[in-house]
């Protein structure tokens, strides 16, 4: 049987996955953010729910503490834009405003181990 999600159920369900990657960013912030984790500007922390803190954790998904603004900027206007492949960047991109987007992007280039 094959099933097929309306487009409203496929928000809502994207919106719980969301919610629940900033759940788990909250609480699996490493060592190099805790103590910067009160400064984090608003949708820092939810990054971290897919982006490892810690550069010791083998993941795909790239690590952002300590990565060039401009270039973390760069990648989510792309991905915004629908410039940049991906499974769920685009969507969480839509989210943010410029100011939003260089905000984050300047707090994690400021983390480091």
């Amino acid at each position: 049987m094959r099933w097929r999600l309306a487009s409203r159920e496929c928000r809502v369900i994207g919106l719980v996955a969301a919610i629940i990657a900033a759940a788990v960013g909250l609480t699996s912030c490493g060592a190099a953010a805790a103590g910067n984790i009160a400064n984090a500007p608003p949708g820092a922390l939810s990054c971290s729910g897919c982006h490892a803190s810690a550069a010791s954790v083998d993941t795909p998904v790239p690590r952002l503490a300590g990565q060039n603004a401009e270039a973390i900027v760069a990648a989510l206007q792309a991905f915004r834009a629908g410039q940049k492949p991906a499974t769920v960047m685009d969507r969480i991109a839509k989210g943010f405003t410029d100011d939003e987007i260089k905000a984050i992007a300047a707090w994690y280039a400021a983390q480091k181990d």
